[in-house]
Order: C-alpha cells, then structure tokens, then sequence
C-alpha cells in the first residue's frame, strides 16, 4: 500500500483535494479531524490539566486555549507533547485499517507535514498550492480570520516554494474543481493506482 502524504499551507485547497482523494475511492485521516475529535474526547481531561479553564461541558475550547498558548513557545511544546503522540495512534490506526482493507493508497492529510518531519512517513508527497493573492482572498474570507492570524500561521508553515520544491506532485487549484479532479486522478494513474468508488 502507498502512504501518500498531502499538504499545504493554509488557504491553498488541501481540503478539499483531500475530498478528491476520498471520491477516489482512497481512504483519507486528516490530522486536523484527529485533533477535534481528541479535544472533544481523550485529550480534554489531559489537556485541562495542563491549561485550566480551556474545557466548556467537557470539550476543549480552541479559543480559550489559544489564548492561554498563543505567543508562548514553552505552552505550545507542552500542548504538542500531549495532543501529538495521540494523533500519531489515530494515523497508526488507520493506516493498519486501511492495508487490512486491501487499499491500494491511503492519504495522510498533515498541514504541517514537512514542519514536523512527517514526510518521512510517506511514500510519497502531494503538496496542494495556489497562487499567494488567491491563498490570501481565501484565508481573509474565513470567519474571525484577521491580518496578522494569516501572518501568524504563516510564520509557523515553510513558505509555499519550499514546500512546492520538495513535493513528489503538486496539486495547482487556482483553476477550479474540475482541473484539480484532473491533477488527483492523473497522480493515481503516475502511482499505478486506479480509481475505485467513493470510500466512505
């Protein structure tokens, strides 16, 4: 089976290239669906320990949370150090799931793929990229999204080219849906992988 890893940077369309994976038929983890879920399950009580008041009725609140790791390197090793190592067990789990169902490929779906040295997990790389004005309209256009979050985040992900440069295959979206299902399929044809119905 072929780990394909995907990522971007924020505002690039990895979403939903990730999507174009699944209606493919590959199986997808995202690393962003593990962490909600582990803040809404096993990590809150480990979490609330560690930064109190961030649980509103048992789930942690990213708003308070941030608040209490935003600026503060030390903070945000530890909240790493404990939400990590739990991620990693969602995407061992699904990667054992996905081979005992015979999938040809699966994707791991890491914003901060390269940052954290998870490519070395992956067979191969698939980077999701746009343009920066359009990445920069799209980010803007999200709710409770400011200048200097988008600069934020920005700091904390290897710029675009970098990441580009570094990628086995690159997903273009600023030419819409369709010439993204394109790319997608023509990926799974270069990796020998055919198209099967939806995963789901």
């Amino acid at each position: 089976m072929i780990v394909l890893g995907l990522t971007g940077s924020i505002g690039m369309g990895k979403t939903t290239t990730a999507q174009l994976f699944a209606e493919a038929g590959l199986p997808v983890h995202s690393a962003d669906e593990a962490v909600h879920a582990l803040y809404a399950g096993a990590a809150a009580p480990v979490i609330e320990a560690a930064f109190p008041g961030t649980l509103e009725d048992g789930v942690v609140d990213r708003e308070r949370l941030g608040r209490q790791v935003l600026g503060d390197p030390e903070a945000l090793r530890r909240l790493e150090a404990i939400v990590h190592p739990l991620v990693r067990e969602a995407e061992v789990a699904f990667l054992k799931t996905a081979r005992k169902d015979g999938a040809p490929a699966a994707i791991l779906d890491i914003p901060l793929l390269f940052e954290t040295g998870g490519e070395g997990r992956c067979d191969r790389v698939v980077v999701v990229s746009a343009p920066a004005d359009l990445q920069r309209q799209r980010v803007l256009a999200r709710p409770g999204m400011s200048e200097a979050k988008f600069r934020a985040i920005l700091q904390k992900q290897l710029p675009d080219a970098e990441k580009r440069a570094r990628a086995d295959f690159v997903v273009d979206t600023s030419r819409g849906i369709e010439a993204a299902r394109g790319e997608v399929a023509a990926i799974l044809r270069a990796l020998g992988v055919a198209p099967g119905p939806a995963a789901g």
